[in-house]
This record gives C-alpha cells, sequence and structure tokens, in this order.
C-alpha cells in the first residue's frame, strides 16, 4: 500500500530527470560541456590520404593575377574540388622568402591560400575555412611537409590534416601540391571543440610575422650566420620597436650560432606583465582575443619561467608528443632553431600546447651541413648553443620529466611507422611527380631525394635508440666529448633532398600560365622515368563535368549564384555525431521507459 502511495511522486520525479537529462545531452555545449573534438566533414574528404585529389582554379584573368601575387591580395575565384564546385572562393599567394624565391627563379609557381569564407562568413567547405596549397619548395622529396604532418598526427599531436592534390587552371594542368588544413577556425573546431581556447602565431615582426612581413630579409645571411657567428642585420621593412620590448641585447641573449634571432616574447620567455612586451605573439593572435586572455597567457609564461605549476600551465602530454616528432625531424627553420618561429601556440584555460607548422626545411635540410651531425643530433639539447626556450627547457630541468620524453620517444620509435609512410606516398605521387609540368626538380632529383630521406629517418631512428639506450651521448657535450659511437650518415648528402639555398628548378622552362597566351611556349614533356617504369604515367582522375560558364563569377553578395537552389555542397547544417547520436538515443529511451513505468503503475493503482 505504501509503494502505491508514492508511485506517482517517483514517476513524476523519474519523468523530470529523464527531461532533464535529455537537455543536457542536446545542449551540452551551451552548459559548459565541452566535447574534445568534432567532427567536421572535410577529414574524410579532401584529406583522405588514399589518392591525390584534384583542385580545379577556374578564374578569368589568371595572369593578372600572377604578376601581382607578391602585393598577397586576395582575388576572387571558383574552385571545383574533387568535382564538387565552389563560387566565390578567395585566393591569394602565400609565403614570406619563396614569394620573393619564386619570382627570382622566372617561375609561377607560388604557393597559395584559398578561403572559403572571405567574402561569406557562413561558408565553408564541409566545415573547413582556410586551405593552405603548398608548392613544394626546397622539397626534392615532395614530402618532408606531408611525412612530419603525418607523424605528428599518427604521434597523437594536434597537427594540420594534409594531402595531395594535382591543380589545374582553367582546365589546363598546373601541377602537385600539398593541401594544408588552414590553423584557424575549422582546426580548432575539429581538435577542441566550438569553444575552444585562444590560438596564437608567435613571430617577430621582420621575420615574416604576417602577411608581406619578411618579404625583404635576405636569407643568404642565414646561411652566413652559421659561419661568422653573427646575426643577419634585420630588414628596413615593419622594423620592431624595441622600445615595446626589452633590450636588443636581452632579447638575443644567448649569442653564437644558438642565440636565434627571434625576440623573447616570440622564444615564449616571460619579460614582465606588462602586454607590450609580448607585441610578437597578441597581434599575431589567430583568435579574438581580450585583455583577460593576455594576463592569462602572461601569467603562464611566467609559471613556465619560474617552473613552478607545470601541469597547471602545460598540457604536458601533447608538447612532449610535439617535441618528440620535432626533434626527431631536425627542422632548424622552427622554435628550435636559429629563426625561432613556424609553430602555433596554443592556450586554454591557462594551460599551453603547441602546434605544428611548415616543416620543408626539415630532416636538417634549412642550411643543408653535415649529415652526420643532423642525423646524431643529441635528443637532450634540441636547441644548439645553450640558447633559452622554455617551452621545451622544462624537459631537462626535471629528471621526472626527461625520463618521460625518453618513454616517450621510445614509444614513437615503436608505434610510428616512417618508412611505411614514405613508401605509401612515394608510389601514390610517382607518376603526379613525373608528369608535373611546373616541379622545382626533375623525376631522377625526386627519386633520389626520396631514398635520402628514407635513409636520413633510418638512421636517425638508429641514432636516437642508441641515445636512448645510453650507447651514444644525448647531449651535446657528451657528444662533443665522445664521437666514437655516433652513427655514420657519410652515404647521404642532405642537399640531395633540397635545401635553403636550393629551391630548385629541375622542370626547365617557366611554365606557361593556362590561360596565357597562345604564343607562350607548352609547359615541357615528363621527364623520363627509372628503366622499367611506365613512361605514361596514370590519367589524372577526371572531374565531374562542369560548364566554366557556371563557375563565372558572381557578385559576393550572391553565394549561390550558379548552383541549384543556391546551395554550395557540403554547406548544409552540420551533422550530428554518432556519439551525440547515441547519447540522444539513450536519453529518449530513458524517457519513453519513465513515461511506461508512469502509466503502467497509474493503471495498476486505478
Amino acid at each position: 500500500m505504501s509503494t502505491h502511495k508514492y508511485v506517482d511522486k517517483l514517476c513524476a520525479a523519474a519523468l523530470v530527470l529523464c527531461l532533464l537529462l535529455t537537455f543536457g545531452f542536446m545542449n551540452g555545449e551551451a552548459l559548459g560541456i565541452r566535447p574534445a573534438a568534432s567532427v567536421m566533414g572535410y577529414e574524410t574528404r579532401l584529406f583522405d590520404t588514399e589518392q591525390v585529389h584534384t583542385i580545379d582554379i577556374v578564374m578569368d584573368g589568371w595572369d593578372g593575377f600572377l604578376e601581382t601575387c607578391e602585393n598577397e591580395e586576395y582575388a576572387q575565384c571558383a574552385v571545383v574540388i574533387d568535382g564538387e564546385a565552389y563560387q566565390n572562393t578567395a585566393i591569394r599567394a602565400k609565403g614570406n622568402t619563396s614569394l620573393t624565391m619564386v619570382s627570382s627563379m622566372d617561375s609561377d609557381r607560388y604557393s597559395f591560400k584559398l578561403e572559403f569564407d572571405h567574402y561569406d562568413s557562413g561558408r565553408t567547405y564541409y566545415g573547413l575555412d582556410k586551405l593552405s596549397l603548398n608548392n613544394i619548395i626546397q622539397d626534392t622529396t615532395y614530402m618532408k611537409d606531408y611525412l612530419t604532418y603525418q607523424m605528428m598526427g599518427a604521434f597523437g599531436v594536434d597537427a594540420p590534416l594534409c594531402s595531395y592534390v594535382y591543380i589545374t587552371v582553367n582546365g589546363q594542368d598546373w601541377g602537385l601540391y600539398l593541401a594544408v588544413e588552414g590553423v584557424e577556425d575549422g582546426f580548432l573546431r575539429r581538435n577542441y571543440g566550438s569553444d575552444s581556447g585562444e590560438l596564437y602565431k608567435p613571430d617577430s615582426m621582420s621575420f615574416g610575422g604576417g602577411r608581406g612581413n619578411g618579404r625583404e630579409f635576405d636569407m643568404k645571411n642565414v646561411m652566413d650566420f652559421s659561419e661568422n657567428g653573427s646575426f643577419p642585420s634585420p630588414p628596413e621593412a615593419q622594423p620592431f620597436d624595441s622600445t615595446q620590448n626589452t633590450s636588443e641585447s636581452e632579447r638575443h641573449r644567448g649569442g653564437g650560432p644558438g642565440g636565434g634571432m627571434g625576440s623573447d616574447d616570440v622564444k615564449l620567455r616571460y619579460i614582465d606583465d606588462d602586454p607590450d612586451s609580448y607585441s610578437n605573439i597578441f597581434q599575431n593572435a589567430k583568435t579574438d582575443i581580450t585583455k583577460a586572455d593576455q594576463a592569462r597567457l602572461i601569467a603562464s609564461l611566467k609559471a613556465l619561467s619560474e617552473g613552478e605549476s607545470l601541469e597547471g600551465v602545460l598540457d604536458i602530454d601533447k608538447v612532449l608528443r610535439y617535441f618528440v616528432v620535432h626533434n626527431f625531424v631536425r627542422n632548424g627553420d622552427s622554435y628550435t632553431g636559429s629563426m625561432v618561429h613556424n609553430y602555433y601556440l596554443y592556450e586554454e584555460e591557462g594551460r599551453l600546447s603547441m602546434i605544428p607548422w611548415d616543416y620543408n626545411l626539415a630532416y636538417g635540410t634549412f642550411q643543408g651541413g653535415d649529415a652526420g651531425s643532423e642525423v646524431n643530433a643529441p635528443i637532450d639539447t634540441p636547441v644548439s648553443g645553450g640558447d633559452s626556450r622554455p617551452m621545451v627547457d622544462w624537459i631537462f630541468d626535471s629528471q621526472e620529466y626527461t625520463a618521460l620524453y625518453h618513454q616517450y620517444f621510445q614509444e614513437f620509435l615503436e608505434t610510428v611507422d616512417t618508412a611505411g609512410l614514405i613508401d605509401t606516398a612515394a608510389e601514390l605521387i610517382a607518376p603526379y611527380v613525373e608528369k608535373d609540368p611546373t616541379r622545382f626538380y626533375t623525376y631522377e632529383e625526386f627519386e633520389t631525394g626520396m631514398e635520402t630521406l628514407r635513409t636520413f629517418c633510418r638512421l636517425r631512428a638508429e641514432s636516437i635508440a642508441g641515445q636512448l639506450a645510453g650507447t651514444i651521448p644525448s647531449t651535446e657535450d657528451g657528444q662533443a666529448a665522445d664521437a666514437s659511437a655516433l652513427v655514420d650518415a657519410s652515404s647521404i648528402t642532405l642537399s640531395d633532398m633540397g635545401t635553403m639555398d636550393r629551391g630548385g628548378f629541375g622542370g626547365g622552362e617557366r611554365p606557361s600560365p593556362p590561360g596565357g597566351s597562345p604564343e607562350q611556349p607548352d609547359a615541357q614533356p615528363p621527364a623520363e622515368g627509372p628503366p622499367g617504369q611506365s613512361q605514361e604515367p596514370p590519367a589524372i582522375p577526371a572531374m565531374e563535368a562542369q560548364s566554366v560558364e557556371i563557375l563565372r563569377q558572381g557578385s559576393p553578395g550572391r553565394p549561390g549564384g550558379g548552383f541549384p537552389g543556391g546551395e554550395f555542397p557540403g554547406e548544409g547544417p552540420a551533422s550530428l555525431s554518432v556519439g551525440a547520436l547515441l547519447a540522444i538515443a539513450a536519453s529518449l529511451a530513458a524517457l519513453l521507459v519513465g513515461i511506461c513505468a508512469a502509466l503502467l503503475y497509474r493503471r495498476r493503482k486505478g
């Protein structure tokens, strides 16, 4: 009798609980319950690495656009990605020194950046807002960037997605490029959910901190830098305002080749509590930041420099994984190198982590020096010369963290199949390299570079295994004292993979821009492959037929022009993830059970 007395109240309470659970599942993000990552849609489309994708750039006045590429100004075009067409997309050339380098080589093969949301903030490619198209300059292997990003991703680093794309312009062959996910809104949502933290791309303004920066910088000075031990003079364009930072000597403390050219803030050193002292960070913010965001980041840098509460200011796991792969690939054009740039800094609730960027000069090819020194580079002193870089210094300030770092390195060597990644990519792209009309290198140079990269990675892994085992010194001082056990790398020449001073242009004549005048010469025929290899590479997958007239540009105010129904492929409402659907289904099932139980007991009581 007592059970029936309270059954209505119990059922009502169960019903309310079910409703609250349902509301929570369906509105978790609004309540601050944020998923670790989101499924966007573009991950399995453009960034499927099992195929070479196709991108056709459809644009009136392509020749005129190429003539103004060094201005890095956006122009309007349409792009057809694997047969799906997108009007009113913005395109510009990208890069710093590579822009002038391409021009000086009498080439038009620039790197490009596509912005799907430039003219309409609501437009994306299946959730992707920005896309980089890298021209693979200074890289005979075609895969220094690709391999690094793949290894980063395989080892659990929040790295940009990438894939190979064969580009045509107005239907005519242009070349094989690497498509790289822009580290902006889409990347943040994919990795951290819709309520992500703050993103920065620290860079000294004179050394390429943004569009147009670094254009006057002479990279020959970098090559001379290792010889005379002095710092090259920064370019005249956009000089750094020293009144907003510490003194020149303090900003470049460390001296010698290991000191680096970046300012203290780019090295992530704590300077003081004044946000103006960190202009090279905050002026390069990729998200909208507030004064509270600035104060929080400065506090984290202070705690990092003092070695206090590291678990509260660092994502220990993410940072260790980043530096394991980073230190494996030996990129001198990076945070640990002399230029001190080419990285993103992510901060969320005071915790910092690193995001990789730009590895076309990795594998010891930044200056293309001695192969043995790069293959055997000590993993416990990754910054040459002892210069302070707080984001990596903490690992070696503690025996506990050094041991953990070594454990991660061992895991990397055992779980990431570097050779397999190289072989798979080489087999995939070889026919496209062979027929690439604007390539910087010959097909034979590609083959040599690819084999050199494969050997470098094998020898590098051998050296690191010895360093972890204690048979090879793992510090700079240790190797200077005893070099007897170092791995012999005399069989390879680093410059065979492409270096800073060897941009290359093995493809012969300057390519004829698609849509150019008829009297311009045709692109050169493919170089002959090795004996036994087919001289006719497979045809590029045919794109879905598109009328050029359909793709002609309407005004940016008419984003749907030229497509049935005025919609773009992949731009419908975002679909729910499998996990979200299961959570809603479980909640609805619980709600249904509660209702049935209430009706059953109600009927029995009656």
